[in-house]
């Protein structure tokens, strides 16, 4: 649920920045082969359970 809640709202801040602050399309395209590539990396799963981290201490609770 929580890379759900995550896709959304990155999805929602990216069409934010497109809408408002001149995020170009291709743009958004190269952060989105960036994280991919992120993603299929060694850093992967460094930056997933960081991310993870950061949502349980914005969230208030330890899972």
């Amino acid at each position: 649920m929580l890379s759900l809640s995550a896709v959304v709202l990155l999805a929602a801040l990216v069409f934010l920045l497109r809408r408002f602050a001149g995020l170009r399309a291709w743009h958004a395209a190269v952060c989105i082969l960036l994280g991919f590539f992120l993603a299929s990396s060694a850093l992967g799963p460094y930056i997933r359970d960081a991310t993870r981290a950061a949502a349980r201490l914005l969230a208030g609770f330890d899972l």
